[in-house]
């Protein structure tokens, strides 16, 4: 299914079949819940903890994450500057206002009381307090704003690199798992960014702030109340260490599972057709409860933080209490009461960051979960840039070489082998073989889609790999199998390929490829939006790619076997289109059906990655080889190639 995300994703030619995926579905042939599932979960836990280990012998890569999430920040840092400015002064404002408190409780208590005073120090508290208020109010409108930036930025930053991974990366990595990134991986940091962060800030504010203002009220109760901290904050320490893994396998397993979600409804009617809803079932269950049981482990070891840490404030609370009593009485200070009473509102405001850090402590947890995956994708290794390549055929007659090209798409198994092969201006070259012969991954090498091991491929002269891939890209025209339509108007799709195209070209485009007329029996015409309820059939689809071939006006074409999922009536339609678009272009077509290519300039056999025999279609067939055998058995056999 992976090459299968390759065409949504980049358009390619690359493609696999999605029946084989569903037959290949891990099998249980009974769920007798905790078992199966035990031994299931076991498994995945084997996987998720190898691939953790592999990522974790990696420092550069956390080192490179740390630079591009301040990279990421840089556009909104002074925001950020400010909002974190904002969050300190609120927090310090907040923490002021029961020390003020105190002072009007001595006033009412002591025998100089006036009611003027105590109204002028009611009336600034209310002051402190409104502006407190307001402060937090703009640290949380400031937070907003750099959190829903950030979110932007980073899937603009995914989506630009989808286009710039070259297509071995779709060849092994999950389209679902990629769409878990840019919307659950992504919402996650942009989650912790906008509340978690500023909660930080005011939590260690109020740490650093709250002792200060205790020890001006008494010294002895002050470093009592200093214990929690660092027994607290172990706590925190050691929870923290113990349940990272936990919200790392939780992301892990959410790109799993959305990416088998992907893959089972964009070929649901292959599922039903097959009856594999049961195959699909089962593997969803236990994607999913993996997920469920990362994510039970994550928030249970999380929430152990919360009742510990309070348990230990509630004993210092009480310690606090008895230790002030003492020191009253050992004083014999009446006025010191009030002061052991401002004192406990600041032993109870001190339990509030430290309890709250270790709350914060999951959201961060799984932000940084979240943002490994983010920016392990942003990281991943690009296509060569190659904007210093500025060669460029003056005048493009479609003079086409390969030269000794080897390839192969892992190290260790090649599948081209010292390919050699001519095509003149304007010829029209068939290759046909059976499948896995190496006709698609020809057309790939040809399109830079991969780039070859060995040798090099010649158009007019020039080696493509000395001229921009994307240059090298608009010399082609291309109709696939797979009729790839947005959603958009018929017109746009028509014009993907040269936007600049006027509706007199687009029109005649049309008419050239038979599906003018259909067009305009449509009530909106060329203004028709396509979607994927559209009764359009397949025919219509592949009319459609071809009028946009024709609308690019390349001096090249590639044909994968356009023809081999319609019916009869419409391959000679889409046939008698396909004629005008190659006629004065060098054109590659690939098809099974051989009865389509007798009248190809050259054709090409290709068996195991090598070219076998070469020739017309009537000396090849006066050989008696291997293409005689192969047009022979379709009409024998009732088999396509």
């Amino acid at each position: 299914m992976a090459k299968n995300n390759t065409k949504t994703l980049k358009n390619t030619l690359t493609s696999s079949s999605q029946i084989e995926e569903v037959t290949n579905s891990p099998i249980i042939d009974e769920v007798v819940a905790s078992d199966m599932t035990d031994v299931a979960n076991e498994k995945i836990h084997e996987e998720n903890t190898a691939k953790n280990s592999a990522h974790k012998n990696k420092p550069a890569k956390k080192k490179g994450s740390m630079k591009t999430i301040f990279k990421t920040i840089a556009p909104v840092k002074w925001l950020v500057i400010f909002g974190v400015v904002l969050a300190i002064l609120s927090t310090v404002l907040s923490i002021v206002g029961p020390r003020i408190l105190n002072e009007m409780m001595n006033v009412l208590a002591s025998p100089e009381f006036t009611l003027e005073r105590v109204n002028t120090i009611g009336l600034f508290l209310v002051a402190i307090f409104l502006v407190s208020m307001f402060l937090s109010y703009f640290q949380g409108f400031m937070m907003s704003k750099v959190s829903t930036t950030i979110t932007k930025n980073l899937r603009t930053s995914i989506s630009k690199k989808i286009n710039r991974l070259p297509l071995k990366y779709y060849d092994k990595t999950s389209f679902g798992d990629i769409i878990s990134r840019v919307s659950n991986d992504v919402d996650t940091v942009g989650r912790g960014l906008n509340g978690s962060i500023t909660s930080l800030i005011s939590s260690i504010t109020m740490i650093i702030a709250i002792p200060i203002i205790m020890f001006t009220i008494s010294w002895e109760l002050t470093l009592i109340a200093l214990v929690e901290i660092p027994v607290a904050f172990g706590v925190v320490l050691l929870i923290v260490k113990f349940n990272q893994k936990y919200y790392v396998t939780q992301q892990k397993s959410l790109g799993d599972l959305n990416g088998h979600i992907e893959e089972i409804y964009s070929a649901h009617n292959v599922v039903k057709a097959f009856n594999g809803e049961e195959k699909a079932s089962l593997t969803f269950n236990k994607l999913n409860t993996s997920l469920r049981n990362s994510a039970r482990k994550a928030q249970f070891t999380s929430s152990l933080m919360h009742p510990i840490i309070n348990t230990i404030g509630n004993i210092v609370y009480v310690v606090i209490c008895l230790a002030g009593a003492w020191i009253a009485m050992k004083n014999n200070n009446p006025l010191f009461i009030t002061s052991i009473i401002t004192f406990l509102t600041y032993i109870r405001m001190f339990n509030q960051p430290i309890s709250q850090i270790g709350m914060l402590a999951g959201n961060l947890q799984m932000m940084s979960a979240a943002s490994e995956r983010v920016f392990k994708f942003i990281e991943e290794e690009e296509e060569p840039d190659e904007s210093h390549k500025t060669v460029k055929i003056k005048k493009v007659k479609g003079k086409v070489q390969f030269k000794n090209v080897d390839f192969g798409y892992t190290p260790d198994k090649q599948i081209i082998h010292k390919f050699n092969f001519t095509a003149l201006p304007g010829q029209k070259i068939a290759i046909v073989g059976p499948t896995g012969a190496g006709k698609t991954t020809m057309v790939n090498l040809l399109m830079r889609f991969y780039e070859i091991d060995d040798g090099e491929i010649l158009i007019d002269g020039v080696s493509t790999k000395d001229m921009n891939r994307s240059y090298v890209r608009s010399l082609f025209g291309m109709v696939l199998q797979d009729t790839w339509l947005f959603e958009g108007t018929i017109r746009d799709n028509i014009a993907y390929g040269n936007p600049t195209a006027t509706d007199e070209e687009i029109v005649n485009a049309c008419k050239m490829a038979n599906v003018d007329h259909f067009i305009r029996t449509e009530p909106q015409g060329y203004n028709m939006v396509l979607k994927e309820d559209n009764a359009i059939s397949q025919g219509q689809k592949q009319l459609l790619t071809i009028a946009r071939a024709m609308v690019q006006n390349s001096p090249m074409l590639i044909l994968d076997e356009a023809t081999s999922s319609v019916d009869t009536r419409t391959e000679m339609l889409i046939q008698t289109a396909m004629d005008r678009l190659m006629k004065g272009r060098t054109s590659f077509v690939i098809a099974h059906r051989l009865s389509t290519i007798k009248n190809a300039d050259q054709i090409i056999v290709m068996k195991d990655g090598s070219i076998v025999e070469t020739g017309n279609h009537e000396s090849l067939m006066a050989k008696g080889g291997f293409y005689k055998d192969l047009y022979n058995s379709q009409f024998e056999n009732g088999e396509e190639f």
